[in-house]
């Protein structure tokens, strides 16, 4: 069995049973649940002050034991606010050692991506304990995807995609896209070329979801990447004004801006079904009458 070590560095848990409810799942499976303190921790919008949220992140340099899950409670913001702040180097060579094994997503993003920035430090975009584990109904799609990305060295993931035939390889990175776009022009983002980028939202506007892909064209980041999987927009809805625009609008729009096959479809992120990826891990892509995601070279629990 596996410890999960919590950490809150973003925003406070509103849903203190739902945080509650996954302690108790994760219990009741054999894990040890440990640091449960930062679930109750609390300033004004954050869970707890910026040096309490700083501290959870810096901890981890000295964090020992085997078969270790370091997961953010929820999302929502304040990650942001750590960054200049963090130990990246004492991170870095902590995980170079057996790695503790980190997933979370949202704006846990911003993280994960400084991490991979600073030492190509591999974490796990994935579910968090509130809103994942802590589900009214735990998503078995969710919980079986979990543990086979942290298990397995090699794994493949399927699902009816849409875009165009296509057989690409490279590392695999990405996220919350509101996240990683904030990130453009700092030292926390990736240089990565010939990847393979996925990204996913909630509670953005088409528009809003492809000004911020533009960004990424724009920047030249994303014509940089052998292709592009779509995750899951939540509640990305279109009105009255739009006249007819939306998400799928503005995937066939992109797809005209970009060189690159844009894969859509992969049920990733804000959705109480999502999968887990290696952000980091070697990737192969290959899409036909399916959509295949073969990830290896990851870190993963210890037999």
């Amino acid at each position: 069995m596996s410890t999960f070590h919590l950490i809150a560095p973003s925003g406070y848990c509103i849903n203190q049973h739902a945080a509650a409810l996954g302690v108790a799942r994760l219990t009741q499976q054999g894990h040890q649940v440990v640091n449960q303190q930062v679930i109750a921790r609390r300033f004004e919008r954050f869970a707890g002050h910026d040096e309490e949220r700083l501290a959870d992140i810096n901890g981890l340099a000295q964090l020992a034991g085997e078969n270790v899950i370091v997961m953010p409670v929820r999302g929502g913001y304040g990650a942001g606010r750590l960054l200049n702040a963090i130990d990246w180097q004492a991170l870095v060579a902590r995980q170079q050692q057996q790695p503790l094994l980190i997933c979370g997503h949202s704006d846990f993003t911003v993280i994960q991506l400084g991490l991979l920035a600073s030492g190509n430090v591999m974490t796990f975009s994935g579910p968090m304990l509130a809103g994942n584990f802590g589900a009214e109904v735990l998503d078995e799609f969710t919980l079986d995807h979990f543990w086979r990305a942290i298990s397995n060295p090699t794994f493949t993931i399927e699902w009816h995609g849409e875009g165009p035939q296509c057989d690409v390889s490279g590392t695999i990175w990405g996220g919350n896209l509101a996240m990683l776009t904030s990130l453009i022009g700092t030292p926390w983002l990736p240089s990565i070329a010939g990847g393979i980028l996925v990204v996913e939202d909630i509670n953005e506007h088409p528009y809003r979801v492809e000004r911020m892909l533009m960004q990424l064209v724009h920047s030249g980041i994303l014509t940089q990447q052998r292709a592009l999987i779509l995750g899951s927009f939540s509640h990305a809805l279109p009105n009255d004004y739009d006249a007819g625009y939306n998400l799928t609008k503005m995937i066939d729009y992109l797809r005209t801006q970009v060189g690159i096959p844009v894969i859509s479809g992969l049920a990733f992120g804000h959705e109480p079904q999502t999968v887990t990826l290696p952000l980091g891990a070697t990737a192969r892509l290959q899409h036909a009458e399916k959509s295949q995601l073969t990830l290896s070279g990851h870190p993963t629990i210890l037999r």
